[in-house]
């Protein structure tokens, strides 16, 4: 899933993740059963058994390896007792995320998931010993060893409404990729395909599906996945996921940003840019052709099970709210746990997560979007990603 995010200011943040707050609560019961579900669908798979590992800490006295350097930042070996809030993080709502990352294992990691299997219904104290013994912390830095400002933003799966024909009010298309599109090379702009006839007869019959907002459709492309309820031909309604399959090669710009840059402060969130448009309706073509880029999709059938967990993310596999992220992979590698401690406004917390996705506008090394979830503009998932937008710090955990 290849998303971007909706850069609003120029301000960086300092150097400082689960929903907690509105979110949290439902979490605890749904990861645990979707642990037990994970676990029942790779019972084909090999698996060994692990010796029960004493609880408790281990001991973390041995000395410390060398520093890791990666295309975009150095990794710096700690110890455990330098993570904020290590030991408080119920590891269990992580664990089938970490189960679900072992679907394609990081490199050297696939002997570490047989092990990981058979603890996900261990308690967390075994939990924490086993990654212990397992796994080194590194703080991740910039490339000369210095904690850079970190970002931690947010982003999710929106759930619309939509037609599978166009109608008198659903008039904003979402296209499949067009014939002779080429990864790298620009195509017909955003501006070009609504406007120019040659770019529309490459488009016609590729449309998947119809929304009657276009910037529900902007907000979709920004996300890189979603959810639509789809009306068909014969008035049936289905549910079915549209996911990235591909842009038209032209660069990522932010809505937002363009409306600072006029002037208007309501650039600041996505209710202000809906405001913003409601008050400019002649200016709305100029606002959405601001951003070149027009991101093209796939439509995947959505089943019972699909629908309990999120899109498929770069790493390829599915996403678990509040615990998967992305990351820019040259800091990064996909599969990796990481350890998140962030607080502001909208989040306070330190946390293990899995490092399973990324996006246009992630990158460097201490960057991260958090994956909120799934619904519609007043659901949480929604709220959560809109607000989250403050400093980070990051430990990765790898292999001993």
């Amino acid at each position: 899933m290849v998303h971007h995010t909706m850069k609003i200011s120029n301000t960086s943040a300092a150097s400082a993740s689960s929903i907690s707050r509105s979110m949290g609560v439902a979490w605890n019961g749904w990861a645990r059963w979707t642990a037990a579900l994970i676990v029942g669908s790779l019972a084909a798979c090999t698996t060994v058994e692990v010796p029960k590992t004493p609880p408790g800490p281990v001991a973390d006295t041995d000395p410390l390896p060398p520093a890791i350097q990666r295309a975009t930042a150095r990794w710096v070996p700690v110890r455990w007792s330098e993570l904020p809030g290590w030991g408080n993080d119920p590891l269990h709502e992580v664990w089938s995320a970490w189960v679900r990352g072992c679907e394609k294992p990081a490199a050297g990691q696939a002997a570490l998931c047989a092990e990981l299997r058979p603890l996900t219904m261990a308690d967390a104290a075994e939990q924490q010993a086993w990654i212990e013994r397992r796994f080194r912390p590194y703080r991740v830095t910039d490339t000369e060893g210095r904690p850079p400002p970190g970002l931690l933003t947010g982003y999710y799966e929106p759930v619309l409404n939509g037609s599978r024909l166009p109608t008198a009010t659903q008039r904003v298309p979402l296209y499949g990729v067009p014939p002779g599109l080429r990864t790298g090379q620009p195509w017909y702009s955003r501006q070009e395909i609504d406007t120019l006839p040659a770019a529309q007869a490459v488009l016609k019959d590729r449309a998947i599906a119809w929304l009657a907002d276009p910037i529900d459709a902007l907000v979709l492309q920004i996300q890189g996945s979603g959810r639509i309820n789809l009306r068909e031909a014969d008035g049936s309604i289905k549910t079915v996921r549209l996911t990235f399959a591909g842009h038209n090669g032209h660069p990522y710009q932010s809505v937002g940003k363009w409306l600072l840059d006029q002037g208007d402060s309501r650039g600041s969130g996505w209710e202000g840019i809906r405001a913003w448009a409601a008050q400019n309706p002649k200016r709305l073509n100029e606002m959405l052709w601001s951003n070149p880029r027009t991101v093209f999709f796939k439509e995947v059938p959505l089943n019972a099970l699909d629908a309990k967990f999120g899109p498929s993310g770069a790493q390829g596999v599915a996403l678990t709210p509040g615990r998967s992220i992305a990351v820019d992979p040259q800091s990064v590698p996909y599969g990796t746990p990481v350890w998140l401690a962030t607080q502001g406004p909208a989040l306070n917390q330190q946390k293990l997560v899995m490092a399973q996705d990324t996006g246009g506008a992630i990158t460097g090394a201490v960057r991260a979007d958090l994956f909120t979830g799934w619904g519609g503009w007043s659901e949480p998932a929604y709220q959560l990603a809109s607000r989250l937008k403050q400093p980070l710090q990051m430990w990765v955990l790898w292999p001993r």
